[in-house]
């Protein structure tokens, strides 16, 4: 009955990870409460997984990433790279990619995305290569780089810990950097030949719909004696502005452009246009940026607000909800001149528009609430930041330390533990005022170490109460007439289609112990299984799912489809190097 009980909540688990409708944390609080109310689990049992090093370890790297993304070191090696390499799109590319790879595989794969997305895009201006051709590799990098260390990604982290409360070896900081080492190369050749051509040029299109798609929506207010009043909309002095008028709202009720509909005063005008456009609105008589006049007209200064463009990560708490529902202005005292949605245009008046991570929003504020914010990870500034000699001579003696404590950890892991490495280079990022106190922690993913310690105690109770053993022995079922490899593909599989809906480490937890229970039942190497499960959920790039390639969503004017026709051949790949590599250095027997 016990098994039933559990194999019905990892069900539940599963379907929930997968909408979202229900944040993670607060599902594994729920499964953990119910095993320990059906006596499945004790509560000192429940809660033990929160105690482990790996918890301690993974906020330590948090916080050392966004050390190290404060004080600009990431931004200083973009620039490097950017001085580098001319205009050659292929090696561009390629040393785009083996830069980030090497970064990513001591950092966060999202954290690193996030500090690179500005400065790529620069790059590519500057270069003259649209930015779709580069911010597409850039992700796919971030990832695969995760693959090369033990502390590349969370996800390698939580299985080595839950490896540990399995009774077995935990994984050394270099153990499988070999077969890392392979994907990344691969992921650069395949990107380089395959991939890359792939790889769509939103920014060079020519037809209507495309250029389009490429333009911030806006909503303009057209104000007492505006010479636009009495004009048609399709022959007005937006068309000088080089704007497309979309919609137009009149006394509450908005409509579609129609080419002879005239404007009157008062109207709310949906527009697309260029950003350079929208702010030399800010400086036309008679129309105004609707959220400007909002302003004005409330008292707000605007003499000394700054103008930048960001994207909101998937961490944000804005997303799932309109502007006017989380009161944005209210709460980060800046305002939201434009939006722009991938290939999506907005179905609502703009303050009631859902957003969703990956949108690109326009903002008009402060300095100091920009930095405010995307300090706590609400969002990233896609502007060249700007910082003091002190403070990147700082992040470089960080950087340094960081270094030092991976290579000290490695080789004598019995005189200093990583996990006191790591401790010791976020205390020391913090004392050197590389990075706040509260923006250290603000930088930490709560969310995920619940998730992660959580689902250990999960494992537990899927072994001790006999669902592990029910769920390997149906899969050894199915697959054993094609012998151990055919059983270990069939995990490795299993595991990439999971972390389409679930979190890559969410899935390698869950597949985990059932794939540990089979490979004891075969007489194989449960090394070797736990290997090949932790880096399947750490190569799939099919869809868009994955934080990183989110962050690079909207600023490179992707579709759904882009990710699963570059994406979906990248994770091919990947998986081949996988169940051809693992075996060659772990045997299966």
């Amino acid at each position: 009955m016990e098994a039933w009980i559990v194999i019905g909540l990892l069900v539940v688990a599963v379907v929930a990870f997968a909408t979202e409708k229900i944040s993670v944390d607060l599902v594994t609080l729920g499964m953990l409460c119910a095993l320990v109310l059906t006596g499945i689990l004790r509560v000192d049992q429940a809660f033990s997984g929160f105690g482990d090093r790996v918890i301690i370890l993974l906020a330590a790297i948090f916080v050392i990433g966004a050390a190290l993304r404060e004080t600009g070191v990431l931004d200083t090696l973009g620039s490097m790279l950017a001085a580098c390499l001319g205009g050659r799109p292929l090696w561009l590319m390629a040393a785009l990619m083996a830069v980030v790879a090497g970064v990513s595989a001591f950092m966060n794969n999202t954290t690193v995305t996030a500090v690179f997305v500005g400065p790529v895009i620069g790059l590519a201006r500057k270069v003259r290569v649209p930015p779709s051709r580069l911010l597409m590799p850039l992700a796919f990098a971030s990832i695969l780089g995760g693959t090369c260390t033990l502390i590349g990604t969370s996800t390698n982290v939580a299985v080595s810990g839950a490896m540990t409360k399995l009774g077995m070896t935990p994984l050394e900081m270099f153990e499988f950097t070999k077969i890392g080492i392979v994907c990344v190369a691969a992921g650069i050749l395949y990107m380089a030949f395959i991939g890359g051509r792939l790889v769509p040029e939103r920014d060079s299109a020519t037809d209507k719909e495309s250029d389009m798609m490429r333009q911030y929506l806006a909503e303009v207010v057209i104000l007492a004696n505006s010479p636009l009043i009495g004009q048609k909309a399709f022959e007005s002095d937006f068309s000088a502005l080089e704007f497309q008028v979309l919609r137009i709202r009149r006394n509450g009720v908005t409509f579609d452009a129609e080419p002879h509909e005239r404007f009157v005063e008062g109207d709310v005008v949906l527009v697309a246009g260029k950003v350079e456009n929208l702010i030399k609105v800010k400086k036309i008589e008679g129309i105004d940026i609707l959220e400007d006049a909002v302003l004005r007209n409330s008292g707000v200064k605007m003499r000394d607000a700054q103008v930048a463009e960001v994207v909101l990560t998937p961490r944000s708490s804005y997303v799932g909800r309109s502007m006017r529902e989380s009161h944005f202005r209210q709460r980060t005292g800046l305002s939201v001149m434009a939006l722009m949605r991938g290939d999506a245009s907005l179905m609502h008046h703009m303050a009631d528009e859902e957003l969703q991570a990956g949108d690109l929003l326009l903002l008009q504020g402060p300095a100091e609430r920009f930095k405010a914010f995307e300090e706590a990870g609400e969002m990233v500034v896609i502007s060249q930041h700007q910082f003091s000699a002190e403070t990147r001579r700082k992040g470089f003696v960080l950087l340094g330390a960081f270094v030092t404590a991976v290579a000290v950890s490695s080789i004598w892991p019995e005189w200093i533990p990583e996990t006191i490495a790591f401790v010791l280079v976020a205390l020391m990022a913090v004392f050197l005022r590389c990075i706040k106190l509260e923006t250290a922690y603000g930088n930490i993913d709560w969310r995920l170490l619940i998730l992660i310690g959580g689902m250990m105690a999960f494992g537990e109770a899927m072994r001790g109460s006999g669902a592990a053993d029910m769920i390997a022995e149906s899969i050894t079922g199915w697959m054993g007439p094609f012998g151990v490899f055919g059983v270990f593909a069939g995990f490795c599989l299993l595991t990439v289609i999971l972390t389409q809906p679930m979190s890559n480490a969410a899935a390698a937890l869950v597949v985990l112990p059932v794939a540990l229970e089979a490979a004891a039942a075969l007489e194989a190497s449960q090394r070797a299984f736990a290997i090949g499960i932790m880096l399947s959920a750490s190569v799939s790039v099919l869809t868009p799912f994955e934080p990183s390639c989110i962050l690079v969503y909207g600023p490179g004017k992707y579709r759904f489809s882009d990710f699963i026709k570059v994406g979906g051949g990248l994770t091919l790949v990947m998986l081949a190097v996988v169940l051809i590599m693992v075996p060659m250095f772990w045997p299966l027997k």
